[in-house]
């Protein structure tokens, strides 16, 4: 006997409670909690006894284990080098971001090469897609496609046509029967993506998801769908500016660190193969307040350019506004150029920017940003070919960084005269560059040799 039971699911979190609440307790969010229905059988369930043995890991015999190429050197960078079999991928981003534009480019180059991609849309239908795809110019011979939300008619066609790649757009589109909920709620989107996970391991298809996000930037349904899937992107960017950047949050097969950058042209998006050229293009010349700064993400070296802007407040509390850098960082430069340098910034406001949207993480910025500050503070502009790298400690000496080497070959290339590094980076150093390369010990010495004292 089948008896029909109701609970309240947070559609924030997917935290569960047999009584409606207003408040979630697990999340905090207010009026996130929507009834749904689900069966519990009276019968005691017999557990299924399971034929599989443990092994040891050694004995573990590997095959050839090679991952698939997109044909996308960005998209492969931030998978950790292509798609390996039988992996569940979950691809977030604004809507409009460009994840659709992204993965057909990627079935159609993977379909090319001899592998069966199956594309799965519940939001377009196949003519729909077509339209797009004729404006890409894809017209691969074994990219199939599919519009369907139904999930036991997605898994017989898949059965039927044993794709290597397999595609979802989206997951909050596609529902099963077997549960009374509306696609896109906590309940259908956990039991999906199981369901695709299963399916995935199982017969070894590597599987994208698209996933919508929330207006807080994180992806639409429980949490518990990015713990079970091997890899989180984000596809980030303005909806009104050409360049989006590709972020690992999570990758079981390779590193977090790396990105990718693209454009986003009229027939879809393009690789950009040199990031630093693009992000320093339109860099104001002669203007205080603005320096070069060379940044890692992942393996890749970055030439970025750091913006600061000093002016006097006429209120007690002045402003501190820092974007694409951490916010507590910039407050920590700001108290150590008015410890170690004297600069009065007591009753000033201080705003801080990285241009391209791009998030730096790393301390080698701290310099890009003492830099900046003290430049626009004293309305001396820095000397647009040199770029200065370095950490900045509490005393206001500078730290030795990694891949220093990297950096100023990023640099030469790019045309830079001068690199400012730590003094101790100097050890060591084995690079073939015209470049002045300048160590220096302490901020003060890099602005004596910025802003001329």
């Amino acid at each position: 006997m089948v008896k029909i039971k109701t609970k309240f699911i947070c559609q924030e979190c997917g935290y569960e409670t047999p009584k409606w609440l207003g408040k979630c307790p697990s999340c905090g969010q207010w009026n996130t909690f929507v009834e749904e229905f689900y069966e519990k059988s009276s019968q005691s369930r017999i557990l299924e006894v399971s034929t599989s043995k443990a092994q040891k890991l050694k004995e573990v015999e590997l095959k050839n284990e090679v991952r698939v190429s997109t044909c996308i050197k960005e998209f492969d960078r931030v998978l950790g080098g292509g798609i390996v079999k039988g992996s569940l991928i979950l691809v977030g981003g604004d809507p409009g971001i460009g994840k659709s534009t992204l993965l057909i480019q990627a079935a159609n180059n993977i379909s090319i090469k001899g592998h069966k991609v199956l594309y799965v849309s519940g939001e377009e239908s196949a003519k729909q897609i077509k339209i797009r795809a004729s404006r890409l110019g894809i017209s691969a011979e074994d990219l199939f496609v599919l519009a369907e939300t139904n999930i036991e008619k997605i898994l017989s066609v898949i059965k039927d046509i044993q794709p290597q790649i397999l595609i979802i757009d989206s997951i909050q589109t596609v529902y099963t029967p077997s549960i009374s909920s509306a696609p896109g709620s906590v309940s259908q989107v956990r039991e999906i993506s199981s369901m695709l996970m299963k399916i995935a391991k199982e017969r070894e298809i590597a599987t994208f998801i698209v996933g919508h996000v929330t207006k807080s930037g994180a992806i639409a349904g429980p949490r518990v769908l990015e713990h079970m899937v091997d890899t989180v992107l984000y596809f980030e960017g303005e909806r009104h500016h050409t360049y989006r950047v590709l972020r690992a949050v999570k990758n079981r097969f390779g590193s977090t660190n790396e990105i990718g950058i693209f454009e986003m042209r009229d027939l879809g998006l393009v690789e950009v193969t040199n990031p630093s050229e693009m992000l320093l293009s339109g860099r104001p010349v002669n203007a205080s307040g603005n320096v070069v700064i060379s940044s890692i993400e992942g393996t890749r070296p970055m030439l970025i350019e750091m913006q600061a802007l000093v002016s006097y407040t006429a209120f007690g509390m002045p402003r501190r506004i820092a974007t694409g850098v951490d916010y507590n960082r910039v407050i920590l430069m700001i108290a150590i150029l008015e410890k170690k340098i004297g600069l009065q910034l007591n009753n000033m406001d201080a705003y801080v920017n990285v241009t391209g949207g791009i998030q730096i993480k790393e301390p080698a910025a701290d310099l890009g940003i003492i830099c900046a500050l003290a430049s626009s503070f004293r309305d001396v502009e820095i000397d647009s070919k040199t770029v200065v790298m370095g950490e900045v400690g509490l005393a206001g000496e500078l730290r030795s960084i990694s891949f220093i080497d990297k950096r100023i070959n990023e640099a030469s290339k790019l045309g830079f005269k001068t690199a400012i590094i730590p003094e101790s980076n100097l050890k060591g150093l084995n690079i073939k560059t015209d470049m002045n390369i300048i160590g220096a010990s302490n901020i003060r010495d890099v602005l004596d040799i910025c802003l001329g004292g």
